[in-house]
């Protein structure tokens, strides 16, 4: 069945530019080759956010000393120590950079003033789980501990990711909150990848999933993770957030997804148990938008995804 009809019009020219995907183990190669090539001939000549800095840090992680790479955003001119902000890419798991997501992360950090730390965590199939979230969390650890040298309050960090980096950002404060690592004021999930379970589940949405992210894309995507088939037995909720019990005790959320995403039924679910858990939550569903929907940037839809977002680092990071 086909969801054209319900896409955002708005929406549609973007939709039929994007190219399709056909994830195998045979074609990720050349497909995250491909992404490496695009982004580099779409990067802008000029700075487009000349009021922020790039960094790179090479830190200790679980594979090994200075194995670790963390780009850091900063404002340019920063006088008293900013929020901090963990950024976690997307990518499916499989796919995905620090740098991929830079532009992005720049925007956000020039309008509203944090410090992001955006971390290039191993991707699977080469490292499945655990070895992604224990890149985070080393990540995590980092930017609390190195707060004072590189401008950050440690009092006032967020974590935040898209697609498989909102997952793995979820995942992350999940297991943040059960080591009781670093204190963590927010967690901003845009669209995350949370549950396994979605590809194998009985009676799937009928109007879900069809463009950019797929079933298949999912199940791969999972599959290189896992290092087994989803919709398995005990399934690490580090892994897959959406399988955790109990959802007390994380830091306020701020979500948002599209009516068209494969993701719907599985955000809006943990959406509802967030708040159900007494986590302040704040979800966002944009009616016809697809996974991804944010490229058409001056859709109504993108432009109040953006506002939004900002909105909601600048009240949970308490900034101004």
């Amino acid at each position: 069945m086909t969801s054209r009809h319900l896409v955002d019009p708005q929406l549609t020219d973007v939709l039929d530019a994007w190219p399709p995907l056909a994830l195998t183990n045979e074609s990720l190669p050349s497909i995250r080759e491909q992404n490496r090539l695009e982004m580099i001939s779409t990067r802008p000549v000029d700075p487009p956010f000349p009021d922020v800095t790039l960094a790179e840090h090479f830190i200790d992680g679980p594979a090994g000393a200075g194995a670790l790479r963390i780009l850091v955003i900063s404002p340019r001119l920063q006088a008293t120590a900013a929020p901090g902000l963990l950024w976690v890419h997307g990518g499916g798991y499989v796919m995905g950079s620090a740098d991929q997501d830079s532009l992005q992360v720049q925007r956000l950090v020039s309008a509203v003033g944090c410090v992001a730390a955006v971390v290039d965590y191993r991707l699977a199939p080469e490292t499945p789980h655990p070895g992604p979230i224990e890149d985070c969390l080393a990540a995590l650890r980092w930017l609390h501990d190195a707060a004072s040298t590189i401008g950050v309050d440690a009092s006032r960090i967020g974590v935040a990711g898209e697609s498989a980096g909102g997952g793995l950002a979820a995942a992350l404060c999940l297991l943040n909150r059960d080591l009781q690592a670093v204190p963590v004021i927010l967690q901003l999930l845009i669209y995350p990848m949370l549950d396994d379970r979605t590809v194998t589940h009985p009676d799937p949405h009928p109007y879900t999933g069809e463009f950019v992210w797929n079933a298949d894309s999912n199940r791969f995507g999972w599959a290189a993770l896992l290092g087994e088939e989803p919709g398995g037995q005990d399934i690490s909720p580090y892994a897959a957030p959406a399988r955790a019990t109990d959802l007390s005790g994380l830091p306020p959320t701020y979500l948002d997804v599209g009516t068209l995403d494969l993701f719907f039924e599985e955000d809006v679910d943990y959406a509802r148990r967030l708040v159900r858990a007494g986590v302040p939550t704040e979800l966002h569903v944009y009616p016809g938008a697809f996974h991804g929907y944010p490229r058409a940037e001056t859709s109504a839809a993108a432009i109040a995804h953006q506002a939004a977002v900002e909105a909601a680092l600048r009240r949970g990071l308490s900034v101004g």
